[in-house]
């Protein structure tokens, strides 16, 4: 049995192209759960008049209070009946074979849990914008491939790859899963999910663009700006306060995921120790003192240790800064 989790706020617009596209597969789904987070638009209008023609089973649940998108995941999720469940945003647009591909490769490969896909960008008017979501996140063929050798965990210790609009899992994986954390910041359900069956090996991915993925500005979950690198010219004039304000919020962060993950009984230790180094890394960043010459030997330290690997692949531009800043 195949099940489509899909959770919806304000919905309306562009939810008809991708009920469409989930009833267009050429491998059927066998039910659609909904959980919609208090929609002010006519999206449970749309919901219940496709539903009258829809060739699957489909279960509308309306939240009686906002629960926002990772808790509302967790709750739909909850409620699938299927073997696997597909995530589903409610702006994007299947290609037929998503679900043929998805689940065929978890039938074939019984030892994961979970199965990603790439994704073609497509703005408001649904056109494309000439770039993939692994383009836009730098998710480099190399990546991909050290994801394959098992690496997956340390590649997500450095920032978000799966996209949970592209996901498929099992349903039993969900034991393991939830309750879903909401006090690491941005470490949202489908960060959650990836970050989990990474540390298993449990999570694999199909190099394809089995969805079209959305951006407009209405969105509740997506792609923020790439960050920007600090201009030189910024660099001489910004305060220290606000350069180690960005630093001290990743260490947090790092520390935060380091202590939940470590909660977890069945993570190996192992696999936490770069994890643990990089928020040890971060933490002594932002504290270095204020006198250049004192930071000298820290930062010496840590380059010698290749610490600032975990900062940029060109670590010495960070380590620079760090000096002169």
């Amino acid at each position: 049995m195949i099940s489509v989790a899909m959770c919806t706020y304000n919905g309306a617009k562009y939810l008809p192209q991708q009920l469409e596209s989930i009833a267009n597969q050429i491998v059927g789904v066998d039910e659609l759960v909904v959980c919609d987070d208090g929609s002010k638009d006519n999206t449970i209008e749309v919901l219940t008049a496709f539903s009258e023609s829809s060739p699957f089973k489909i279960r509308i649940y309306r939240n009686e209070v906002n629960l926002g998108s990772t808790k509302n995941f967790e709750k739909c999720l909850s409620l699938c009946e299927g073997e696997i469940i597909f995530l589903a945003d409610q702006d994007d647009i299947w290609r037929s074979d998503k679900v043929e591909k998805q689940s065929g490769f978890l039938e074939k490969h019984p030892d994961k849990d979970a199965v990603f896909s790439n994704a073609t960008m497509i703005n408001g008017n649904s056109e494309e914008i000439g770039k993939t979501i692994w383009q836009e996140i730098e998710f480099s063929k190399d990546l991909q491939d050290k994801w394959e050798r098992g690496k997956a965990h340390e590649i997500l210790f450095n920032g978000f790859v799966v996209t949970g609009a592209t996901l498929a899992i099992r349903r039993s994986c969900l034991d393991r899963l939830t309750p879903f954390p909401t006090h690491v910041p941005d470490l949202i359900h489908d960060a959650w999910i990836a970050m989990v069956l990474s540390l298993e090996d449990k999570i694999s991915l199909i190099p394809e663009n089995l969805i079209s993925y959305r951006i407009h500005s209405s969105q509740q979950v997506g792609f923020g700006g790439k960050v920007e690198y600090v201009k030189l010219t910024d660099r001489i004039v910004r305060g220290r306060k606000e350069k180690l304000l960005p630093l001290e919020e990743k260490a947090h962060k790092l520390h935060a995921l380091y202590l939940l993950l470590r909660s977890i009984t069945f993570v190996p230790r192992e696999k936490l120790i770069k994890l643990y180094l990089s928020q040890q890394h971060f933490t002594r960043r932002a504290t270095l003192p204020e006198n250049r010459l004192l930071r000298v030997a820290p930062i010496l330290s840590h380059l010698l240790r290749g610490y600032y690997k975990f900062s940029s692949k060109d670590w010495w531009l960070p380590a620079i800064g760090d000096l002169l800043e």
